[in-house]
């Protein structure tokens, strides 16, 4: 996010109709608002795109050549499609779980490397682990080494937030934060933040073959 600009946001619907009156007129963060029709091009000087669609993996497909970050919206709430499109690097919101400042928040987190899932997509990846052939336990076997701090910063971490809000919810500084992040990821055998999250929600173990 550009320090002394509000974003530039496009908002792009595929097979169904934006269901928000949003932004406001005097949102602090979002400055600029396109709304894209099929096929979509983004614009150039788009801070973040806001795909609301029924088929995310697909309607994705379409805008992995622009380089933007991207939250999605759509009622699909299998562990399948989450996961895919989180593997993607898209942030991705149930529809009806969540409320406009999520969105704004989730907007924001984009700009800015943050990756967001609202409560229900993330109950969709534990709830595939729990269906996997060993339930709940290969989650549990991996997340054993970790402290009970480290297991708050993941949780934290898995709702979208960064280091610097982790460490603002837990009185941490956000050094400490990183350090403690670089050691989970080493106890979860994790490559980066789309990895360990997806390892920590059983999502990464269930989908291994």
């Amino acid at each position: 996010m550009r320090s002394s600009q509000r974003l530039s946001v496009a908002i792009a619907c595929s097979g169904t109709e934006w269901p928000h009156d949003w932004p406001a007129r005097d949102d602090p963060y979002v400055g600029r608002v396109v709304r894209l029709d099929p096929p979509f091009r983004v614009p150039e000087g788009t801070d973040a795109v806001v795909l609301c669609c029924d088929d995310p993996v697909d309607a994705l497909a379409g805008l992995s050549a622009a380089d933007v970050p991207v939250i999605v919206i759509s009622p699909r709430r299998d562990t399948g499609t989450i996961v895919e499109v989180f593997r993607g690097g898209a942030g991705y919101l149930v529809e009806g779980d969540y409320c406009t400042c999520m969105l704004s928040s989730a907007v924001v987190g984009a700009g800015v490397g943050h990756t967001y899932l609202s409560p229900a997509a993330c109950a969709a990846l534990r709830e595939g682990a729990l269906r996997g052939p060993a339930g709940g336990q290969v989650t549990e076997r991996l997340r054993a080494p970790l402290s009970p701090r480290e297991r708050q910063i993941m949780d934290l971490l898995s709702t979208g937030l960064g280091a610097q809000e982790i460490g603002l919810r837990l009185r941490l500084s956000e050094k400490t934060v990183r350090n403690n992040l670089s050691n989970i990821y080493a106890k979860l055998d994790a490559r980066g933040r789309t990895d360990a999250v997806l390892r920590w929600l059983g999502a990464a173990p269930a989908l291994r073959t």
